[in-house]
């Protein structure tokens, strides 16, 4: 599901799992989105831990790796399944074990874990067949997480960001959209995640959790972030580059830097024991 920011657009289509095209493109610099993206809290990170009944996790849509790493250094066994090979190959060299497919194509071969988690990466998976699929691969008492992060950058960032975006690609669905989106759309869309998993009838209630806080980026930290966003990765290069420059003077006028609020949202569930 699409859990970012204006200055970080993503499909508007009413099913964006079918935009292959865009699900697959952030690719194209793995090295740069594992650098720049940011991680996830770490009491998040404990919370699944804990409240799982085992180690064994799976990581769907696992990206460069950047959860399934704080997984791994929480103590358990991460198994990332990714469809971009270009991802999976820089999870893999960076000790991930990582097989390359669609969550809806892949072949769990009778394997079970103790959790399921997608990181930023659930809106890219049929939320049908993925439910069902959560609940086929997740032992009894299992816990099954989808979560990502909510960020605005602040009106003097966001707001010349967006008027580059409707210069640059005035065609492109994401450049009608408003600057700045309230936190109500975001935790709207995590109650549709949870409302999917309950028609399963394979968990128990689910939980929505929330986690606040900062992080400060200078000028050179936010324009190599914002070209691993899923509006940006597609663009040509004449056209990132004025978008880059624009953001590039706001931040200037803001002395260089500025500070980011972040909210981590999750939907969570607990597989029942029934098979």
């Amino acid at each position: 599901m699409p859990i970012v920011s204006r200055e970080h657009p993503e499909p508007s289509p009413a099913k964006p799992h079918e935009a292959r095209r865009m699900a697959e493109s952030f690719g194209v610099d793995a090295q740069r989105y594992d650098q720049a993206r940011p991680a996830y809290p770490a009491a998040l990170v404990t919370r699944i831990a804990d409240g799982s009944p085992g180690p064994d996790i799976l990581d769907v849509g696992c990206g460069t790796g950047i959860a399934a790493r704080q997984f791994q250094a929480a103590g358990c066994t991460v198994l990332g399944v990714e469809p971009d090979a270009r991802m999976a190959g820089f999870a893999q060299a960076r000790g991930l074990d990582v097989e390359v497919a669609t969550f809806e194509a892949w072949q769990p071969a009778g394997r079970t874990f103790d959790a399921v988690i997608a990181a930023q990466s659930w809106h890219w998976v049929d939320p049908t067949t993925g439910n069902a699929k959560a609940a086929q691969v997740l032992r009894p008492g299992g816990r099954l997480t989808i979560f990502g992060h909510v960020y605005e950058p602040p009106a003097e960032v966001a707001e010349p960001f967006a008027a580059a975006y409707r210069r640059a690609a005035p065609d492109s669905p994401f450049s009608s959209g408003p600057a700045r989106r309230p936190l109500d759309v975001y935790r709207a869309a995590y109650a549709k995640v949870a409302a999917g998993i309950r028609e399963t009838g394979r968990f128990h209630d689910t939980e929505q959790w929330q986690f606040d806080w900062e992080q400060t980026y200078t000028r050179e930290q936010w324009l190599d972030l914002l070209p691993t966003t899923g509006g940006l990765t597609q663009l040509r290069p004449e056209q990132l580059t004025g978008i880059l420059n624009a953001v590039g003077d706001a931040i200037d006028s803001l002395g260089g830097r500025f500070t980011m609020a972040y909210t981590t949202l999750a939907t969570t569930a607990v597989r029942t024991g029934t098979p």
